[in-house]
């Protein structure tokens, strides 16, 4: 009897030891996933989504350039021309689709420019959650920064990062280095001790 008591001790005693140092152990990195959505800094390649504001110029035009939110169905809102389709477009395919809108009748050889002027927010969780505006070349640690720091119980040497591929959710463990893109959702996982 004092033998089954002894080891259910030292099982007991093993399985929490065991747990204890398994919240030591960091998990490994898993960006592949996330790095096939191209990371790095915003460029020409950028999909537009809901929340971004684009600045839309048009020359010779002043009333029709303005900035223009994006909203949730991918679209902005034009005077003379209604609606326009830019979710998922770059900037220069945006700038394309509002130029064949205008020269159906409305503005003779127009030329279109478009940039991001506010980039959407990304998303924390865990830390100080929220939603936090976009700074390009933004890495996990700056974005946890901007939310204002670590928790005192917080894993500072990675995060989970969920990012929105237009096809659906990728996620992965990511090293703090790691670069934010708008849209992001930084999870920051708490550690055991």
């Amino acid at each position: 009897m004092t033998a089954m008591v002894m080891n259910r001790r030292a099982l007991l005693l093993a399985l929490g030891s065991t747990l204890a140092l398994g919240g030591c152990l960091r998990p490994s990195f898993r960006t592949d996933q996330l790095d096939a959505t191209g990371t790095g800094s915003i460029g020409a390649r950028y999909p537009l989504s809901a929340g971004d504001k684009l600045r839309v110029i048009v020359f010779g035009q002043d009333n029709l350039s303005n900035i223009y939110a994006v909203d949730g169905a991918g679209k902005i809102a034009m005077p003379l021309i209604g609606t326009v389709q830019v979710g998922g477009q770059t900037t220069g395919q945006a700038a394309r689709a509002i130029e064949t809108k205008l020269a159906a009748g409305f503005v003779r050889e127009p030329h279109v420019t478009v940039e991001v002027d506010t980039y959407r927010p990304f998303y924390i969780l865990g830390t100080t959650s929220g939603q936090y505006p976009f700074v390009n070349g933004m890495t996990v640690e700056t974005a946890v920064a901007i939310a204002a720091g670590f928790g005192p119980r917080a894993a500072r040497d990675y995060a989970v990062l969920t990012r929105d591929t237009g096809g659906g959710l990728v996620s992965g463990i990511v090293p703090m280095t790691y670069s934010v893109r708008p849209g992001d959702t930084i999870v920051v996982k708490e550690r055991f001790f």
